[in-house]
């Protein structure tokens, strides 16, 4: 397949995502994007039979999930301006008829909807600092129920919506999380004058630990959480008649809880292990069972409920390195795993698909740090040092479409699972904290010394490349670490913390500090770890990408960028010092496929001609 047609079959294989059962389960909704736009479809769960029911009025990247009403005859979806995430809640109903339900000005996530229909939970920072809001679909009116300094996250009902149970932290340790329960006045029903009453902290875990709520049971005495006291994440279940917590999760384990099954006498969870994550079904009398998949990355959908098809059986994603999302039914007596939407490759043969192995390293001050490798067969072999955002994010065995898109291009993949990332428990995820651009940055950096001692590697073609906080540390090596890299690719990276932190949301702020301290306090902290500060450094070629509307890493943080290495003397241009980018109408990344393509022809034309590979094989591979 010539290069061309190979770069866009694979950035426009179709994709599904955040697929939800029905509240009867029957129906399936799923975002997907075969018609070359992100829609929404309902799926036959026995058939996987596709019917579109959106026409270009939901958004075309599918960011955030959407949730059922319990009727089963709407949906409720977010829906922002071209990728700029201040978004409304808006609902579909069966015919396809879209209407704005709640419009705010600010972030908008919505977390729960009521049994009965009538209320809508979510967090928003339409008044500066992330909170907790209730809509009442009945009498169209929209009361804030909580007023905290630090954001609050999640917020989920009990089954008859008089309590509900949220994460926030009144503690001056910002690395702290506690979970609250409260129960709703909504006095006449109104819903103009509800508010919070009997508010509790429920102290689950120790002070500095992050505690967090799943899901209520169904008789609303039981709260699904989750606590990293014991440093490693664990599910449990807390029960609100005596204040007592069962922990399920053994204490080697990393596991995250789900939902409760109908019955309330299980819980669905994940478990983590050497980059792969598995689904596993704990039972509240003590026994435990991981349901058996390939190695891989197995997921549920992103709330409670939307797994549930009935009383045994789930909703599972279930991906590898080589092999896209499937969905699959599971049951969970049975173990039986039933397809429903396979994964889709076109003209592609999926067995050209290159796989990663789990590898650890020693970094610069002795801590194993653990990576992913792609190898892409070429001898010696360029390579492209891969890095993930958030930073409290990690690699895993999944199914990378910027991995493959370089391996079948020709370059070897390294991932590096950096101090901050999750996966490996709490004090490996906090040693970044107050040390934001530092240690983590020379973890990054080891591994690239690390894969240069292959004898397959091509020590002087290793670019570095990363979205986000992936941007911002590739921004950062090509400034600390100019010696290791031939290029680098940052896309919605961030370069000038301390003009971050005065654009950034409420609880973005509030991020920051956790990671760097109170900027006024820190000033010299924040000026060190900014890339802008150090562009003289800069000696290899530097591709920026960064869309316009984004709200995170905002378009001005490439614009600093850019002006300082102007004024610095470095030329801009294919010829020049380095390249940029702004992409129009879109904002932190996109998983709309014409956008996809976009960045993916950005990326692959400035490492063709920055650090090449040469010749390609018939078969659009490149050739040893």
């Amino acid at each position: 397949m010539p290069e061309k047609n190979l770069l866009e079959e694979l950035a426009g294989l179709p994709s599904f995502y955040h697929p939800a059962a029905s509240p009867g389960g029957d129906e399936i909704a799923v975002y997907y994007d075969g018609s070359g736009r992100n829609e929404l479809y309902l799926v036959d769960p026995n058939s996987g039979d596709k019917t579109r029911l959106s026409d270009g009025n939901v958004p075309r990247d599918a960011r955030y999930p959407f949730r059922w009403a319990p009727s089963g005859n709407r949906l409720y979806f977010h829906q922002d301006r071209d990728g700029n995430e201040q978004d409304d809640i808006m609902a579909i109903d069966r015919d396809g008829k879209v209407e704005a339900v709640v419009e705010n000005d600010g972030q908008t996530i919505l977390t729960d909807v009521s049994e009965d229909g009538r209320y809508l939970l979510f967090a928003s920072d339409t008044d500066q600092q992330m909170n907790l809001y209730e809509h009442d679909c009945e009498t169209g009116t929209t009361t804030r129920l909580t007023d905290y300094r630090q954001p609050v996250r999640n917020g989920v009902y009990t089954p008859g919506a008089d309590r509900v149970a949220y994460n926030t932290n009144e503690s001056d340790n910002l690395d702290n999380q506690d979970v609250y329960i409260a129960e709703i006045d909504r006095l006449d029903r109104s819903g103009k004058h509800a508010q919070l009453v009997e508010i509790r902290n429920l102290n689950i875990g120790e002070e500095g630990a992050e505690a967090a709520v799943s899901d209520f049971g169904p008789d609303g005495d039981q709260l699904l959480v989750s606590d990293n006291s014991s440093d490693k994440p664990r599910a449990g279940v807390y029960n609100l008649t005596d204040d007592s917590v069962e922990w399920l999760t053994e204490p080697d384990h990393v596991e995250s809880p789900k939902t409760f099954l109908p019955s309330g006498e299980r819980v669905l969870a994940t478990r983590t292990r050497n980059c792969a994550v598995v689904p596993v079904v704990h039972e509240l009398n003590g026994r435990s069972h991981e349901v058996e998949l390939p190695e891989g990355v197995a997921s549920f959908p992103g709330y409670g409920d939307a797994a549930l098809l009935s009383a045994t059986e789930v909703l599972v994603t279930q991906e590898t390195p080589t092999d896209r999302p499937t969905l699959l039914r599971v049951d969970l007596t049975t173990g039986d795993a039933q397809t429903i939407l396979e994964p889709e490759y076109g003209e592609l043969d999926p067995s050209g698909f290159a796989d990663c192995s789990y590898e650890t390293f020693e970094s610069h001050d002795g801590l194993e740090i653990e990576a992913l490798v792609y190898d892409s067969g070429r001898r010696p072999s360029p390579a492209v040092v891969k890095i993930h955002g958030g930073p409290p994010a990690q690699d895993l065995k999944r199914f990378d479409l910027y991995a493959q898109f370089l391996a079948m291009r020709g370059y070897s993949i390294l991932e590096v699972n950096y101090r901050g990332s999750t996966g490996r428990g709490r004090k490996f995820k906090n040693r970044i904290n107050k040390d934001w651009g530092g240690a983590e940055q020379g973890d990054i950096a080891e591994g690239t010394r690390w894969l240069a001692e292959k004898e397959w590697i091509d020590e002087d073609r290793i670019a570095v490349m990363g979205g986000s906080y992936g941007g911002y540390s590739t921004n950062m090596q090509m400034v600390q670490y100019p010696e290791l890299y031939a290029a680098g690719v940052s896309q919605v990276g961030i370069t000038d913390l301390t003009a971050l932190y005065e654009e950034s949301m409420a609880h973005f702020k509030t991020t920051l500090e956790r990671y760097l301290g109170d900027p006024e306090e820190n000033q010299e902290l924040y000026a060190e770890r900014s890339a802008v500060n150090h562009v003289e450094n800069l000696t290899a070629p530097l591709c920026i990408i960064h869309g316009v509307n984004d709200p995170r890493c905002p378009i001005s943080q490439a614009r600093l960028f850019r002006d300082a290495l102007l004024d610095a003397g470095f030329e801009e241009g294919q010829t020049g010092d380095f390249e940029y980018n702004e992409l129009g109408e879109e904002g932190h990344g996109s998983t709309d496929i014409d956008n996809k393509i976009r960045s993916f022809k950005i990326v692959a034309d400035f490492l063709e001609r920055r650090v090449p590979v040469e010749s390609f094989d018939a078969n659009g591979r490149h050739s040893p």
